[in-house]
């Protein structure tokens, strides 16, 4: 199934990312396939959930749209939205939001 990110909103708190560019030549220069190329486990966020549900209310996320961050490498759930594949992710599996 598809999707279209004008009709898809994470809830509670998960995040939505878009995978950076994979790495396609190594350090000393060799080029890779795509399929020998390594998922990066960085990303932007695209979309934010209202917050975590606790037994006190709602806590905001300390992620917000347009962080850059870092993820587990098997962090998330694969979505086809708009023909790209994202990641469906909860703020707890983003390990590090990277700062300029």
């Amino acid at each position: 199934m598809e999707f279209s990110m004008s009709n898809i909103r994470p809830l509670h708190d998960n995040v939505v990312i878009r995978r950076v560019e994979k790495e396609t030549k190594t350090a000393g220069g060799l080029i890779l396939s795509t399929s020998a190329a390594e998922q990066p486990a960085q990303g932007e966020i695209l979309a934010v959930g209202n917050g975590k549900v606790t037994d006190t209310g709602v806590r905001p996320l300390d992620v917000k749209v347009g962080d850059n961050v870092l993820f587990g490498a098997y962090a998330g759930t694969k979505v086809k939205v708009d023909g790209e594949e994202l990641l469906v992710m909860k703020e707890s599996d983003i390990l590090a939001v990277l700062v300029d």
